[in-house]
């Protein structure tokens, strides 16, 4: 479909051809047909011009464009038919560079109203072995039995009648289903389980996701415009110009003056300035992966001081991973993986994910299993092998080795898998959302750009939350919080200072609406947060929001130098201009030259690196061990295994297990350390400035190695069986590298792994 030029285009085309076609005429000597082309030009500039600067003056606004008007004019009325054109050229010039800056692509809410549901299923009777019938969402009200299927977003706020599980990630930000017994469940929500029969608490215009919907509404059409820079600029520049431009007449008698000293206090290095630094950091934002709407978002992100930040999905990967794998000493970690990941294949629920994810990275393939089914509220059963393995919920006593799992499930803030054969639990997976891996380099880069404050804004719990500020080092923290206060605290820190918010969720959308500049991440984030905000990180690193933050902020210092410099050279020919020493179309000539200075500083900003890190990563190494980390899932966690085993004295089971944590030390283990320090840690000392950088590293990698020789001097010892004194030492040592190890792989994961593209 062929699109239209827009209407500054049409001027900037219609005012170059008057130009070119008087320059034309006057090398053919036809002088007046040239003035009278190059008054065309200047008219044609001159008529919009007004109609704009009314506009302004109607809204309470004057600035840069008030010049333009004055001088177009004044060459008008002195005959100065060229200089008009000139500076009808450049007017027209700066309104095309400034459109294309700053054209909003709007903030379309048509994504909430999409995911909205139209329909529902209602029982005609209040049973639940009665038929349904599809209704429109509006019949739907408060008392009425509605059955919502799997995968489904409930339409209204509703009771559980019996039990159900839940996605309730696009309201609270939370990424693990939720079990609900005959509790409240909101609209939006999505049907994680088996299909559910709820009693509607409310209609659908009076439930928790329409009033999301407005919210985002409200914040959307309160947000005030933002002012142009060149207007700021031009609230002092333009009482100058005139000052000068009227001392000039009345000292010297003669208005030619005050005209050409108008002309070369034309505001182009404002109006062609600005929107060409602006533009150029657009350009070079949208090659680091980030597109910013419109160039008011992009002034404004290089103002911000205030950052809030979503939890789920922004600086965590917003999808449960599997941390840890505890199993009974006589399984090993490998087993459990392949029989859990056997019935999980058949399910769909999010925790049978991460369960799959772990078994992919651990290199185990899926156990065969038959007959599976869910189990609502406990999760997937079904046969493998001859037993019958259940994946999911424990509801049952729990014996003694279970109970400390459970502990360690609390205290470490992770969901607990159970995978039981035979009714009786042989194993379970401590599951939560990590952090993501660039999340703290992307906080100490924003801190280095200038970032005053930065707030986790979630709707996750409390001591989720206060985990991951403490991890990151964030200044605050607000949990729990439902979308109208994410946005009532947004509004307020508006006030304070230029605040943004960045998530990813359906929940934050009326925040991201709100804010001074909202920023999604739009990979796996929400169509309606995309569509809420003013920049969009297109993949899924977070660490783009550091890049956006640095161009921002060199952009806006360069359209600030920029601009400074044009209007410091133009008050000096204007000085000139005054004193007789610049006609008209000279002093348009010389604000075309300050034109060329200011727009080639202007131009910068396409290009220059953001930082280091793109330079020289070897990103085929970083993947590659990277890639060892995820598939040493079961080393790591048979070194812990084997530790626990050690609890209730020696034994045959406890041998075994030490033995195996041992042989998977030295062979997968310490093989990997090796090549690490060998072939990564030398290809990093060129990017981060020499091997110094990596030493800290390289002594993990020494005190690894050292307790692993200890472990296997331990065992050389007592070949046959491990002797009860040796069982303390034993354990602290398996211990101490369980802890060596886990700080290691972090500081790896956050340090290195992050520099890779």
């Amino acid at each position: 479909m062929n699109r239209r030029p827009s209407a500054e285009v049409v001027l900037l085309a219609a005012v170059a051809a008057s130009l070119a076609a008087g320059g034309l005429a006057r090398a053919a000597g036809l002088a007046p047909v040239a003035s009278a082309l190059w008054a065309a030009a200047t008219v044609t500039a001159l008529v919009p011009a007004v109609i704009w600067v009314l506009a302004d003056l109607r809204a309470g606004r004057w600035g840069a464009d008030v010049l333009a008007v004055l001088a177009l004019a004044g060459t008008v009325a002195v005959g100065e038919y060229l200089a008009g054109a000139i500076i009808a050229a450049m007017v027209a010039t700066g309104r095309v560079l400034e459109a294309a800056a700053q054209r909003r692509a709007g903030r379309d809410l048509s994504a909430l109203l999409e995911r909205a549901p139209s329909t529902a299923h209602r029982r005609r009777i209040d049973d639940a072995g009665a038929p349904m019938e599809t209704i429109a969402v509006a019949e739907v009200g408060p008392g009425d039995r509605i059955v919502v299927l799997p995968g489904e977003v409930v339409p209204v706020d509703a009771i559980v009648c019996e039990q159900g599980v839940f996605d309730e990630s696009a309201l609270t930000g939370e990424a693990e289903p939720v079990l609900r017994q005959g509790g409240p469940v909101r609209s939006g929500v999505v049907n994680a389980g088996a299909a559910v029969d709820l009693r509607a608490s409310a209609t659908a215009e009076g439930s928790t996701y329409a009033g999301v919907v407005r919210l985002a509404e409200q914040a959307a059409a309160s947000t005030a415009p933002i002012a142009r820079l060149a207007d700021r600029i031009a609230v002092w520049f333009l009482p100058v110009a005139l000052l000068i431009a009227v001392l000039a007449w009345l000292l010297s008698g003669e208005p030619a003056r005050a005209v050409a000293v108008l002309v070369t206090a034309t505001p182009c290095p404002l109006l062609l300035a600005v929107p060409v630094a602006v533009t150029g950091g657009m350009s070079r934002m949208s090659r680091s992966g980030v597109v910013v709407k419109d160039g008011a978002a992009l002034e404004t992100l290089g103002r911000v001081r205030t950052l809030a930040m979503d939890k789920t999905g922004t600086v965590t990967a917003g999808q449960p991973e599997v941390t840890a794998v505890l199993c009974t000493p006589d399984r090993t970690t490998e087993h459990v993986i392949g029989i859990a990941a056997g019935v999980e294949s058949y399910s769909s629920h999010v925790l049978a994910g991460a369960v799959l994810r772990a078994a992919r990275s651990a290199g185990v393939p899926p156990a065969h299993a038959e007959a599976v089914s869910e189990e609502v509220g406990r999760g997937a059963v079904g046969m493998v092998s001859g037993e019958r393995v259940r994946v999911g919920r424990r509801t049952g006593p729990l014996p003694e080795w279970a109970v400390g799992v459970e502990r360690r499930g609390r205290l470490d803030l992770a969901s607990v898998v159970w995978v039981e054969a035979d009714d009786v639990p042989v194993a379970a997976f401590l599951v939560r959302d990590r952090l993501r891996r660039d999340a703290a380099r992307t906080i100490r880069r924003l801190r280095a750009a200038g970032m005053a404050q930065i707030v986790l804004l979630t709707g996750d719990r409390v001591e989720n939350a206060t985990e991951v500020a403490s991890l990151l080092g964030l200044d605050g923290v607000r949990a729990e919080c439902a979308p109208e206060e994410k946005i009532s605290w947004v509004n307020g820190e508006s006030e304070r200072t230029v605040t943004a918010m960045a998530g990813d969720g359906i929940n934050d959308a009326p925040a991201l609406a709100a804010a001074d500049i909202g920023i999604a991440l739009g990979s796996r984030g929400s169509t309606a947060a995309v569509q809420a905000a003013d920049a969009v990180i297109v993949d899924d690193r977070i660490d783009r929001l550091a890049d956006a933050v640095e161009i921002a902020r060199r952009t806006r210092r360069l359209a600030v130098a920029s601009a400074g410099l044009g209007t410091g050279l133009s008050v000096l020919a204007m000085i000139a201009a005054a004193a007789g020493r610049l006609p008209p179309v000279l002093g348009a000539l010389a604000q075309e030259g300050i034109d060329v200075a200011v727009i080639g500083n202007a131009l910068r900003a396409l290009t220059g690196p953001v930082s280091f890190r793109r330079r020289r990563a070897p990103d085929d190494l970083l993947r590659r061990f990277a890639d060892e980390h995820e598939t040493l899932l079961p080393a790591r966690t048979a070194v812990r295994q084997a530790a626990d085993a050690l609890g209730d004295g020696g034994g045959p089971a406890a041998d075994a297990a030490v033995r195996r944590a041992f042989r998977l030390l030295t062979e997968r283990v310490l093989p990997h350390e090796l090549a690490e320090e060998n072939q990564l840690y030398p290809a990093l000392a060129g990017v981060l400035g020499g091997p110094e950088s990596t030493v800290t590293m390289s002594r993990e990698h020494a005190e690894i190695e050292r307790l692993v020789r200890r472990l296997g001097r331990h065992l050389r010892e007592s070949p046959d069986t491990i002797q009860p004194e040796q069982i303390d030492d034993l354990r602290a040592t398996l211990y101490g590298l369980d802890a060596v190890l886990d700080l290691h792989f972090a500081q790896e994961e956050e340090a290195y792994f992050t520099l890779g593209r």
